[in-house]
């Protein structure tokens, strides 16, 4: 069973796993499952969760796999009762493609085409080496162009080397030796010597792929795939060879040293180049997962940067040649004023931006000011220090933001301002709101890591994801301010219907509880479980819908405090009176103490 795998896998009892792919079949996400569901799941987290969703896919794809190829052996006779049997007891997928290999439909090999030639026996007679005197005549056939002996030997010892390397156990055994021992070596490709001077840390480079750094891996394979690098991996020839004619060599004489011959040509020409692009697969696979762990907790940490809050800023968009673009923002994100200043002008330039900003702090009663770090960061943010303005200036990370401004979305928001406009409100709403403003661009772009381009995109953009996903329902959304790209991700939403409650947010005003979520066209039962309790609604007509507190759990809460003989409100203003509450006296069924202690 999947679940008993999962479990092997993860160290996390049956049952808590059964509990998570339920809910997960019933459409429930990840953060909703962690917070909400934790008597089902035994208080699980999200990583936890997330864990056993990524390796339930792996078992189907391989169960799928795995079907597939009984399916094609059954259709063209080839599945004994015996073969059956070892498919079904494969663990891993590089069991099952070893043992299909043998089988698997071929392009024209030389083998096969020595098979056609007739020259099958042969071989097998070869293999024997039992000192039995072959006959050679029987296998010469000028018609099929085998003229001679040594034509009939060439395309035996082809059909021996095929068999060779299709041998499960010894490229097990083989592959073991890759991973345990082998080198990765990258060399400089002479001619290019010039303009691969980026990776020249690697231009005569021998390490165990074993114990290689996850970004000297993808470093060098950049090199490689932008052809400045030659790359291979090998382990010691003598040693790994020695393992191939051991278990084919059987004594001397002429039949062990055609077999001795096709050894090599087997070890050379066809299992090296298949275990070395499996052993660089497994590797640069490792080297992904661990480049993107990196990637998700830089992300995590941007993403929760302590907000600058609710402040009228001043916002520089630096720049040398061109200045600084320069926004003032409100305390609600929305733009009051636009100017190019060049605080790194000439004399006469820097009086004028001096003078202007004093005016636009004043104006605009500015509390702090954010100044990107890009080009001519530094320098503006020291121009601005000396001025002593006796305001915050603070340095924001501006990766994407050139992207974000020319986005659909910035389009829409200000369709009347270019692209400097854009980026520089976004530069001053990332101070205010890290999370609502960088949940606007797609998480790659936000500059996370410096191999990200070269990762397994399609795992970096489910892990980054996640985390935004986990982050922001982490935080909680309200209701009533967020943006389309902020909801979208609140568990159970998605763009379209983050599109749909904005919609019907601009209908009625703003929402006044929760549920009239439920009115919102296309949001069902099922999303307004999955997401009432990630929105918040602030100074509306419930207590509770500022909290994380799920509607389910409103009678509850209600009970409760009538059974302290208090309001709602008044006991989630009195830290005394919460004190006083006895959780085991609420423990029923489906409801327990981790839920009760939330």
């Amino acid at each position: 069973m999947t679940t008993s795998r999962i479990k092997n896998a993860l160290n996390i009892p049956e049952n808590k796993i059964s509990a998570v792919l339920k809910l997960l079949a019933e459409g429930a996400t990840i953060p909703f499952i962690a917070r909400y569901r934790k008597e089902l799941t035994g208080s699980l987290d999200e990583v936890q969760i997330a864990g056993i969703r990524d390796l339930n896919d792996q078992f189907l794809a391989f169960d799928k796999r795995r079907s597939t190829i009984l399916d094609s052996l059954q259709e063209r006779h080839l599945l004994t009762s015996q073969l059956k049997v070892a498919i079904e007891a494969c663990k891993t997928l590089q069991e099952l493609e070893d043992l299909y290999l043998p089988h698997r439909p071929k392009k024209r090999t030389r083998a096969s085409i020595a098979r056609d030639k007739g020259l099958e026996n042969l071989a097998n007679e070869l293999l024997l080496q039992n000192g039995a005197r072959i006959d050679f005549s029987k296998y010469i056939n000028r018609q099929k162009d085998v003229n001679n002996r040594d034509d009939a030997l060439d395309g035996a010892r082809d059909i021996i080397a095929e068999i060779i390397s299709e041998d499960p156990e010894l490229r097990k055994h083989l592959r073991q030796a890759f991973s345990d021992h082998a080198k990765i070596t990258s060399k400089v490709i002479k001619t290019k010597v010039d303009e691969a001077q980026k990776f020249r840390d690697y231009f005569d480079l021998s390490e165990k792929i074993s114990r290689i750094r996850s970004h000297r891996l993808l470093a060098i394979l950049r090199g490689e795939q932008e052809k400045l690098l030659r790359v291979s991996i090998r382990p010691d020839e003598e040693i790994t060879l020695r393992s191939v004619t051991r278990k084919y060599v059987k004594g001397r004489g002429f039949s062990s040293d055609q077999v001795t011959h096709a050894c090599k040509d087997a070890y050379k020409r066809l299992l090296v180049p298949s275990l070395e692009k499996e052993t660089l697969k497994l590797a640069k696979e490792k080297a992904d997962q661990e480049a993107i762990s990196v990637f998700v907790s830089n992300l995590r940490e941007l993403l929760l940067a302590a907000p600058l809050g609710s402040k009228n800023l001043l916002a520089f968009d630096p720049g040398f040649r061109t200045g600084a673009k320069v926004v003032a923002i409100s305390k609600t994100g929305s733009l009051l004023h636009y100017c190019n200043l060049f605080p790194t002008g000439s004399a006469q330039q820097q009086t004028d931006t001096s003078e202007t900003t004093k005016e636009l702090i004043s104006k605009y009663s500015i509390e702090a000011i954010a100044v990107g770090n890009g080009t001519a960061g530094r320098e503006t943010e020291a121009f601005l220090n000396k001025l002593s303005l006796d305001i915050p200036i603070i340095s924001v990370d501006e990766s994407g933001a050139s992207i974000y401004s020319a986005s659909e979305s910035a389009r829409k928001e200000f369709p009347d301002h270019d692209l400097t406009v854009r980026g520089s409100v976004s530069i001053g709403r990332r101070l205010q709101d890290p999370l609502a403003e960088l949940v606007k661009l797609d998480p790659k772009s936000i500059g996370v890591g410096q191999y990200q381009h070269d990762v397994d995109q399609t795992l970096l953009k489910q892990s980054l994801d996640d985390q935004v996903i986990s982050c922001v329902n982490s935080v909680g959304v309200d209701l009533n301010s967020a943006s389309v790209e902020l909801l979208s991700y609140v568990s159970g939403l998605g763009p379209k219907l983050a599109e749909s409650v904005i919609k019907y947010r601009q209908e009625i005003g703003v929402f006044k509880n929760r549920s009239q979520l439920k009115k919102v066209p296309r949001l069902g039962a099922k999303v307004f479980e999955q997401a009432a309790g990630f929105l918040r609604i602030y100074h509306g007509d419930n207590a509770l819908d500022q909290s994380s507190v799920h509607p389910e759990r409103y009678p509850l809460i209600k009970k409760i405090a009538k059974d302290l003989n208090s309001s709602i409100e008044q006991m989630l203003a009195d830290d005394d009176l919460k004190s006083k509450v006895d959780l085991n006296k609420y423990v029923d069924g489906d409801l327990g103490l981790p839920t009760l202690q939330d």
